[in-house]
């Protein structure tokens, strides 16, 4: 494809790098990176993301003008052994946080290792399940209509099972992440072998923050969704995808990024000659759809569809702002942190910002395009948040990542260094949540 169309490609990278430059040039215009390290975090990012862009266009070409890829799914192993790995993987992650709970407290109770599962987002999750949203009153529990409904309603639901919300919450991120797992094996063997779709599962288990797809946290169910909307999508299961879609943009405000590698596929679809692909369009119309409902929900409740937003700006100071902004301002507080916030966050999200990059970029080659057009649009608003303090959070359920891990694993010493690495990186996250070290 760089051969057929060059001079578009190459005019395509040419207005992309523009656009970045102005930015960046805007940024420092307004007084910002003041500092060495701010600048130099900020540029970094900056180059990273560029260059990951540059990696995608021939890929984009390759998609939609290049020889038509059906989705034939290879053999693999069977689905109750995929689903046993997740199920493993979070007792392993249950039973390291009470290793390291019982150390610092040998008295503790089972009570008290469940209440400590409500930390962090954990509470207003499961607030909204037992409560839901309250229109007045407790201004912390006033605010809690930032957080979206669908992984309260589902928590809401194993309620009636469990007669415990805590249970339920776990219950419902456990056999979510292991659903996943399964529905992500097999998307991976519409384009791979049976290792790559074995790597990429192990490797997201060995995510830094893996460990909060065992949380009453709406990770898993949003990673369930989103990776049923995908695996939908590639089988031109227009409708279904939708479906998902909807449920993730329903779920977390990310969902709505799905519209991104469904436009991709059905487009791709549609030049590859397949006239049913405009049954496509239904589904690009029902992603935003459930976050229509989360909005009705706001207007219910607030009296304003858009209430959220005043929340997030006037509690948790959060709007959307430029990735490499973050990556500046994270370096400024991490140079002025204690002890605890430097170890526990600073260093954590600064990590997760730039090596979710490179990641990428080393993956961008063998990744499709439309997933990897996925990874760019989730990371600008994910990490462009102004006041991020979640990225190993945000970003493990983000698909293209352990795929990439997956290609860079093919060779033997290759993977042992990755897994190596990611475990020992996954331990120290889960040590500094299970002491609650600024971790959320």
């Amino acid at each position: 494809m760089e051969k057929k169309y060059p001079k578009i490609q190459r005019g395509i990278c040419a207005a992309g790098l523009t656009v970045l430059a102005l930015l960046f040039l805007f940024w420092l215009g307004d007084g910002n990176g003041g500092t060495a390290p701010e600048f130099l975090a900020a540029l970094l990012t900056l180059l990273l993301f560029a260059a990951l862009c540059l990696r995608f266009v021939p890929q984009w070409f390759s998609l939609w003008f290049g020889p038509e890829t059906a989705a034939k799914e290879r053999k693999g192993l069977p689905l109750a052994g995929v689903f046993a790995i997740g199920l493993g993987c979070a007792f392993v992650h249950i039973a390291l946080v009470w290793v390291i709970q019982h150390y610092v407290n040998h008295d503790m109770t089972p009570r008290e290792f469940a209440d400590f599962w409500k930390c962090a987002d954990a509470y207003h999750y499961l607030c909204i399940a037992r409560d839901w949203y309250i229109p007045e009153g407790d201004i912390d529990r006033v605010v809690q209509l930032v957080f979206l409904p669908g992984y309260p309603i589902a928590v809401r639901a194993m309620f009636f099972l469990a007669r415990d919300y805590i249970l339920a919450g776990m219950l419902v991120s456990i056999l979510s992440f292991a659903g996943a797992l399964c529905v992500i094996y097999r998307l991976v063997l519409l384009d791979h072998d049976e290792g790559t779709a074995l790597r990429t599962i192990v490797f997201l288990c060995l995510m830094p923050g893996a460990f909060f797809f065992t949380a009453p946290m709406s990770e898993s169910f949003f990673l369930l969704l989103s990776a049923a909307c995908l695996y939908s999508a590639r089988k031109e299961r227009w409708l279904l995808a939708g479906v998902f879609g909807a449920l993730a943009s329903f779920t977390r405000s990310l969902g709505l990024m799905l519209f991104v590698p469904l436009f991709m596929e059905m487009v791709a679809s549609l030049l590859h000659g397949n006239r049913r692909a405009w049954r496509g369009a239904a589904a690009l119309a029902l992603v935003p759809m459930g976050f229509a409902a989360y909005c009705l929900i706001n207007y219910f409740v607030a009296g304003d569809p858009f209430r959220f937003l005043y929340y997030q700006k006037t509690h948790w100071f959060q709007e959307l702002g430029l990735f490499f902004n973050t990556a500046a301002y994270q370096t400024r507080y991490a140079l002025g942190a204690g002890r605890n916030e430097l170890m526990g966050l600073w260093i954590p999200n600064l990590a997760v910002i730039v090596f979710s990059l490179a990641i990428l970029i080393f993956g961008a080659k063998r990744l499709r395009a439309s997933y990897t057009l996925w990874a760019v649009a989730y990371y600008v608003v994910a990490i462009g948040a102004t006041w991020l303090l979640s990225a190993p959070r945000y970003m493990a359920v983000l698909l293209p990542i352990p795929m990439s891990l997956a290609f860079l694993g093919e060779k033997k010493k290759p993977r042992i260094a990755a897994i190596v690495i990611l475990a020992l990186c996954e331990l120290y996250y889960l040590a500094m949540f299970a002491l609650r070290r600024s971790v959320w």
